[in-house]
């Protein structure tokens, strides 16, 4: 409804959680092009005689789940639900609040947005695995990541996409190891003292274990240690044995294509494809 009031829209992107969360999926963050909104107009409104004079308005929710990039709507319900203020925010805010989320035409929705959100992953996922690979010889290896990393484990291609994953993974881990250990050695020759050394731990703070180049950033480590000794306060990063190495290798595959998705997403929305 225009204008919705700024006070309820917390409120109702706190509902549009719940209602996926509680329907079994846990986030959309970084999904890119599916989202859920929902259209609020009022029905009816009703001045009840005080004191103190009240609102009473009956609102009907539209709720979307929708594609935007291809502007395809895969999910629609419509929920009434009635509020009671002393303002017409409160009245909608109270109406926000009455929104039975464990209505069957909600369940039915969602529901039916997640399958064909599955079934768009089934046909797609080869061609998205593919321009994956592609950018990752481009070394454009977040991108690469965010792509897999979208991938849902329904998705028929699921093991696909997750082993072609790790194996961009693993190509990004090298290259950054070479790129870091390269400025980590500039930023030591540069003194060979505690503040180079500084310079230098910044660098070397990233690069994994499983990098192949960890042991040369080893032999560089240990060569700056034994210079500055007690002054340099710096660990090269280890092998957590507590750990599952394949569990911790997709976390952290997704880490980086989540972290660059969700910089992708845009400034500025065009939602009138909804109605």
């Amino acid at each position: 409804v225009e204008p919705f009031p700024a006070s309820a829209t917390l409120q109702m992107e706190n509902k549009l959680n719940r209602v996926l969360t509680q329907n079994g999926i846990a986030s959309m963050d970084y999904l890119g092009q599916f989202f859920i909104t929902v259209h609020a107009a009022p029905l009816t409104k009703d001045i009840l005689p005080g004191p103190p004079t009240k609102i009473a308005e009956t609102m009907e929710f539209t709720f979307y789940i929708a594609d935007y990039y291809n502007q395809i709507i895969f999910s629609t319900a419509s929920v009434n639900a009635k509020g009671v203020g002393e303002t017409e925010s409160k009245s909608y805010m109270n109406a926000i609040k009455n929104i039975n989320l464990n209505s069957p035409a909600l369940k039915q929705f969602v529901a039916e947005g997640r399958a064909k959100i599955i079934d768009y992953y089934n046909q797609q996922a080869d061609k998205m695995i593919m321009k994956a690979k592609n950018l990752a010889k481009q070394k454009k290896y977040e991108e690469a990541l965010w792509i897999v990393s979208t991938i849902p484990s329904e998705c028929d291609k699921y093991e696909t996409a997750l082993a072609a994953g790790l194996e961009i993974y693993q190509e990004y881990i090298d290259y950054t190891c070479q790129v870091n250990l390269a400025a980590a050695k500039t930023a030591w020759m540069s003194g060979q003292n505690s503040l180079a050394a500084m310079d230098a731990g910044e660098y070397l703070s990233q690069i994994y274990p499983e990098a192949a180049c960890y042991p040369e950033a080893e032999e560089l480590y240990k060569e700056i240690k034994a210079k500055v000794l007690d002054d340099w306060k710096f660990e090269m990063r280890k092998y957590d044995d507590s750990v599952d190495l394949e569990f911790a290798r997709i976390g952290a595959m997704r880490d980086v294509g989540v972290a660059y998705g969700t910089h992708q997403q845009p400034t500025s929305t065009n939602i009138g494809f909804l109605r």
